[in-house]
C-alpha cells in the first residue's frame, strides 16, 4: 500500500496548492461566492459535475448496485435529470438574475419579509446536511485506507475540505473540482470499471452468477423510482449548493450548454457505479454492509498505484461535494440569516471576512454532526425531503406563476416542511411517504393562500421582470468589481 499511499498524499497536497492559489483570486465577495461570475464551458461542466456527484452518488450509487444491480443506477441517474432539466428549462433566468442566494431571488420575486427567512433556515439545513453526508462518506475511505477509527476520518477528511473552502471560497472550490472532476473520471469511469467488468467475465459472467432481477431497470421498485425522480431530481432544480453554481456562470449560453454536459456525465457515472456494485455482488455476496462493497472491490481488484488513484477519485467525489455545499450552508448564512438579523457588515472586506469566519464555524459544525451520523443515503435524504417538501412549490411558484403571493409562499413553505419532518418521524427517515405530503400540502397551501390574498404589487414584478429581461441597470456591472 505504500505506492497507493504516496498517489494519494500527492493528490491530497496538489489539492491544498490549488486551494492556496485560488485564494489570490477570492478579493471581493463576489470572487469568494460565486467566482466573480467568470466561469466558461469547460470549468462549469467540471464543476457542476463535481458539486453533484459526491459520496452518496459514489460510495452510495455503488452501494445500491450491491443491492439492487442496474436498477441501482436510478439514484444518481435522477440527479442526472435533474440537472439536464434544471439547465434546459431556467438556467438562463438565474444566470439573468445575478444573485448569491435562493432567498434572495425569492425576496425580489415576492417582496422580501419573512418568507426568505424562512426559506433561508431550511436551505441552511439542506445544504449542512449535504455536507455531513460527504463527512460521513469521509469516514469510510479513510477507514479502510489507514485502518483508522471512523472519528479520526471525519475529521482528517473535513480538516481538508475546511482548509482549502476558507482560503479561496468559490475559487478555491473551482480550481479543485476541476482536478477533482478529471480524477474521479479517469479513476472511476476509465479504471475501476473495466477492471471490475474484466474480473467478471463481463455482462454475461455477471448473468451467469447473478439473479436476473439484478438486470432489470425497476428491481429497486416503481414506487422507489418516483421518490427518487421527486427527492433527488427535483431537489436539484432549487438547491443553493446547484444555484451557486449556475450563478458562476460568465453567460446564460455557457451555463445551458455546461450544465447539460453534465447532466449526461451524471448519466454515465451513473450506470458506471451500478455496475461496479453489481460486480462485488456477484464476488462478495455476503457483505455486512452494502456501504462497504466500493472499497472492498477497489481493495481486491486494483494493483497499488491504480488503487491509490481510484481511492484519491473517491476522495476527489467526497471533497468536491463537501466543499460545495460548505460554501453554500455559509453563503446561506452570511447573507440569509446574519442579513436579516443585522450581522453582516456593510463593506466589502468585512462581508468577505463574515463569509470565511462562517465558513470556518459551519465546518466545525458538519464535522461534529457528521460523527453521529452513519448512513450516507439515509442522510442525504432527510436533506432532499426538507429541501424538495419545504421550498420546491414556492420556488417554482416564484418562476412561473405570477399570481403566486408573499403569503402564499411562506404559508406552503411552513405546512410543506412541517408535514414532511411530521412524515418522517411518523414514517422513517428512508420512507416514500414524507415527500408527497410535503408537496402535496405545499401546493395546495401555496394555490389557496395565495388566489385568497392580494396579487404581488405591481412595483414588485416590474422589478422582477427587469432583473429577468437583463434591463435592470443597477445589475448590468460586471460583478468581478463588486465589493458588496
Amino acid at each position: 500500500m505504500l505506492v497507493d499511499y504516496l498517489v494519494i498524499a500527492l493528490y491530497i497536497a496538489g489539492i491544498l496548492g490549488i486551494g492556496w492559489f485560488g485564494m489570490r483570486l477570492a478579493k471581493t465577495k463576489s470572487d469568494y461566492l460565486v467566482a466573480g461570475r467568470r466561469l466558461g464551458t469547460f470549468l462549469y461542466s467540471g464543476t457542476m459535475s463535481a458539486i453533484v456527484l459526491g459520496g452518496a452518488s459514489t460510495v452510495g450509487g455503488v452501494a445500491l448496485g450491491y443491492e439492487f444491480g442496474i436498477s441501482g443506477s436510478w439514484l444518481v441517474a435522477t440527479i442526472g435529470l435533474g440537472i439536464f432539466v434544471l439547465h434546459a428549462a431556467f438556467a438562463r433566468k438565474l444566470v439573468r438574475l445575478r444573485l448569491y442566494t435562493v432567498s434572495e431571488m425569492l425576496d425580489l420575486r415576492y417582496g422580501g419579509g419573512a418568507s426568505s427567512a424562512v426559506s433561508g433556515i431550511v436551505m441552511w439545513a439542506y445544504t449542512l446536511m449535504l455536507t455531513v453526508t460527504s463527512m460521513v462518506a469521509f469516514g469510510k475511505v479513510f477507514t479502510a485506507l489507514f485502518d483508522l477509527p471512523s472519528v479520526a476520518g471525519i475529521a482528517i477528511g473535513g480538516g481538508l475540505v475546511l482548509l482549502y473552502t476558507v482560503l479561496g471560497g468559490m475559487w478555491s472550490v473551482t480550481l479543485t473540482d476541476i482536478a477533482q472532476f478529471v480524477v474521479m473520471t479517469i479513476g472511476f469511469l476509465l479504471v475501476l470499471l473495466p477492471f471490475a467488468l474484466t474480473a467478471a467475465g463481463g455482462v454475461d459472467g455477471l448473468r451467469a452468477r447473478l439473479d436476473p432481477s439484478y438486470f432489470q431497470l425497476d428491481s429497486i421498485g416503481w414506487d422507489t423510482i418516483l421518490t427518487y425522480v421527486l427527492i433527488y431530481g427535483f431537489g436539484l432544480l432549487i438547491g443553493q449548493d446547484i444555484w451557486q453554481r449556475v450563478f458562476t456562470a460568465r453567460s446564460p449560453r455557457v451555463a445551458t450548454a455546461g450544465g447539460i454536459g453534465s447532466g449526461v456525465y451524471c448519466l454515465i457515472y451513473a450506470v458506471a457505479g451500478a455496475v461496479i456494485g453489481t460486480v462485488a455482488k456477484a464476488r462478495y455476496p455476503d457483505l455486512a454492509n452494502a456501504d462497504d462493497a466500493f472499497t472492498r472491490i477497489v481493495e481486491d481488484l486494483l494493483p497499488a498505484g491504480l488503487r491509490g488513484l481510484v481511492l484519491a477519485a473517491a476522495l476527489s467525489a467526497l471533497m468536491s461535494t463537501a466543499s460545495g455545499t460548505l460554501i453554500a450552508c455559509s453563503t446561506v448564512s452570511a447573507n440569509d440569516i446574519f442579513g436579516k438579523l443585522g450581522l453582516r457588515g456593510a463593506g466589502g472586506e468585512s462581508s468577505l471576512r463574515t463569509n470565511r469566519l462562517t465558513t470556518i464555524a459551519l465546518g466545525v459544525v458538519a464535522i461534529a454532526v457528521s460523527l453521529l451520523i452513519s448512513d450516507v443515503v439515509a442522510a442525504l435524504t432527510v436533506a432532499y425531503n426538507l429541501l424538495v417538501g419545504g421550498l420546491l412549490v414556492a420556488i417554482l411558484g416564484a418562476l412561473f406563476w405570477r399570481r403566486g403571493t408573499k403569503a402564499g409562499a411562506l404559508t406552503s413553505m411552513g405546512v410543506g416542511s412541517v408535514a414532511v419532518i411530521g412524515s418522517m418521524i411518523g414514517h422513517g427517515l428512508q420512507a416514500n411517504e414524507p415527500i408527497y405530503f410535503g408537496l402535496g400540502a405545499g401546493l395546495l397551501s401555496y394555490v389557496a393562500v395565495s388566489l385568497a390574498t392580494p396579487p404581488t404589487p405591481q412595483p414588485v414584478l416590474a422589478a422582477w421582470d427587469a432583473r429577468l429581461s437583463g434591463t435592470d441597470a443597477a445589475h448590468d456591472v460586471p460583478t468581478g468589481a463588486d465589493h458588496g
